[in-house]
């Protein structure tokens, strides 16, 4: 389908059951990639998928997007997979020993790389750079101001460079 998201949401709204399938096929791996950055398990990013869409699925009814959809996305997928992540952490036994990283993969390159920036930092180069988000929809998807999500990108990028100078 090569609707605009808009006209999808508009569709799915009028009952077009096609149009709620190809917003799900177009941002289910975005979704699940998302997801999986805040719970780093792959079974919990899917569930977090089928949880954000059948958010999506009760809010449709009365859904006007305000900005983009994945603008819409972002705070629910990620309130979802904090939820789940938090829920593992107090479920978790005592003794349970952290799972092993396989060194080299690119999630753990990714997460090298930006280890030495605050979550907030890392949330905004992540949404900018992986996700190709605009700077006012970042701010929209964090409900922050653009002042700030500006401030937090630039500071982020500083430590960057400082760390990662080019030859």
């Amino acid at each position: 389908m090569g609707s605009s998201d808009d006209d999808l949401v508009r569709a799915a709204r009028a009952g077009e059951r096609g149009a709620f399938e190809a917003l799900f096929g177009r941002h289910r791996g975005w979704v699940v990639a998302l997801a999986w950055r805040f719970t780093r398990d792959r079974d919990e990013a899917e569930d977090v998928l089928q949880e954000t869409f059948a958010y999506l699925h009760r809010k449709l009814p009365a859904l006007e997007l305000a900005g983009g959809f994945r603008t819409f996305l972002y705070p629910v997928v990620k309130h979802l997979a904090l939820a789940r992540t938090e829920k593992r952490r107090r479920e978790r036994p005592l003794a349970a020993v952290p799972e092993e990283r396989t060194a080299g993969t690119a999630e753990e390159r990714l997460e090298d790389l930006l280890g030495g920036l605050s979550e907030v930092q890392q949330e905004v180069v992540l949404l900018r750079f992986a996700d190709g988000l605009e700077l006012q929809e970042i701010a929209e998807a964090l409900q922050v101001p653009l002042g700030t999500v500006k401030s937090r990108l630039h500071s982020a990028l500083e430590i960057l460079r400082r760390r990662h100078p080019n030859p």
